[in-house]
């Protein structure tokens, strides 16, 4: 910059002499002939050469100078050397470009949920410790149950709404309280992970006192619940805890821990029945119980996807990494086993004949997921998984249809 103010006092000192025709790059415009001039002279810096050129180049978009020498130390201060004006190499001008980039790069925050619309600050820990905010661990939870009940109904008859609802309101807690178990377990790991980091032991909104106290409510609700079954049932769900409590240890020994969460997540298939029937029948529960393992096997593998590199680093085993890049193959083989085994169950409860096209369209659903899901996109994998409440609502229609018709 100071040699380039340099140059332009030279310049100046050459105007006050020549006329301003003399030193300008611009042809006058408006109708009149530029006539050659002589020469100003070389100039000695090369910077300011090269800012002359370019200028010069340009000089059809800029307004001409005027011929007074007053006109061209004007010029020469606000065009050739204006007070801003800075190298296009500069290390400032790169800064802005890589803060703009940097920027842009960032993807938006996702929207807020409910509970951090809507309830107030000291009770949003407890509901992100339980999932509120997250509902398709509860439908997948759910349906199962939901199934159970609908198909251990009379031929011709709807199923139990009474029980339809006390299943619902046990999803919800059931859920919340493994999740609490989960992360209560799992905080030395959680933060360790990316998607796991901001949840409340990992992030401090919460301490391990303050959610035992928590899963001691849950559990104390889950069995008012469980009390208003037959003596059967009850035994039957409280079993359930073991399973509960002991699934999140399993990814510190095998890596099969998805199998484990299928036979948490079904105990609904064998608890519906029982709370309507007081009994068991193996011919009907056990294909519906193995086909709800089969499908937990299928999203909780691309679940697993989202998570393989942390798991990795911090030394815990999941069936995404136990397959690797056979992943699709032995999911579709899962998906089949499960398609398979709701058309057992369904046969032998004499479901009717709308059963069979929706447990179609399921099995089409499913087909979907694994066909198009992007195993290295954390995203998709998310997307996928969540979409499996729709897999549920289309064999859950089925299922009620089916016995409506029967």
């Amino acid at each position: 910059m100071a040699l380039l103010r340099a140059a332009a006092a030279a310049l100046r000192r050459r105007a006050r002499v020549a006329a301003l025709p003399a030193i300008s790059p611009f042809p006058h415009t408006h109708g009149q002939t530029s006539s050659p001039s002589p020469s100003p002279g070389p100039v000695s810096n090369p910077a300011a050469r090269r800012h002359l050129i370019t200028l010069s180049r340009r000089g059809p978009c800029l307004r001409p100078p005027s011929a007074s020498a007053a006109a061209s130390s004007h010029y020469i201060d606000r065009i050739l050397l204006p007070s801003s004006f800075s190298h296009p190499l500069s290390t400032s001008s790169r800064d802005k470009d890589t803060d703009r980039d940097k920027e842009e790069s960032i993807p938006p925050l996702p929207p807020a949920s409910w509970v951090e619309r809507l309830l107030p600050e000291a009770a949003r820990p407890y509901a992100m410790l339980a999932r509120l905010d997250k509902p398709i661990g509860t439908w997948l939870l759910a349906w199962p149950c939901m199934w159970s009940i609908t198909i251990a109904a009379m031929p011709g008859k709807l199923p139990d709404l009474k029980m339809l609802a006390l299943f619902g309101c046990g999803a919800v807690l059931l859920r919340g309280a493994g999740c609490t178990v989960n992360d209560l377990l799992d905080r030395d790991i959680d933060n360790k992970v990316e998607r796991t980091k901001s949840r409340p032991f990992a992030s401090g909104a919460l301490t391990p006192s303050q959610g035992v106290a928590f899963l001691g409510a849950q559990l104390l609700l889950g069995l008012g619940i469980l009390l208003q079954l037959n003596n059967f049932s009850r035994v039957l769900g409280a079993s359930s805890l073991l399973l509960v409590f002991s699934y999140p240890l399993m990814k510190r020994f095998t890596f099969w821990p998805q199998a484990y969460l299928g036979l948490t997540f079904n105990w609904g298939a064998l608890l519906g029945w029982a709370a309507i029937r007081g009994s068991l029948d193996p011919a009907i529960i056990l294909p519906l119980y193995t086909a709800g393992i089969c499908w937990t096997l299928v999203y909780d593998t691309i679940y697993a996807h989202q998570d393989k590199e942390d798991d990795l680093k911090v030394g815990v085993k999941s069936t995404a990494l136990r397959f690797g890049d056979s992943t699709k193959q032995w999911i579709s083989a899962f998906g089949a086993a499960s398609i398979g085994s709701l058309a057992l169950s369904g046969y032998n409860a004499e479901l009717a004949w709308p059963y069979y096209p929706l447990l179609t369209a399921a099995a089409a659903h499913l087909a979907w997921q694994i066909s198009t899901v992007d195993l290295s996109d954390r995203a998709d994998c998310n997307r996928k998984f969540v979409s499996n409440k729709w897999f549920g609502a289309l064999v859950s229609s089925g299922i009620l249809l089916g016995r409506l018709a029967s």
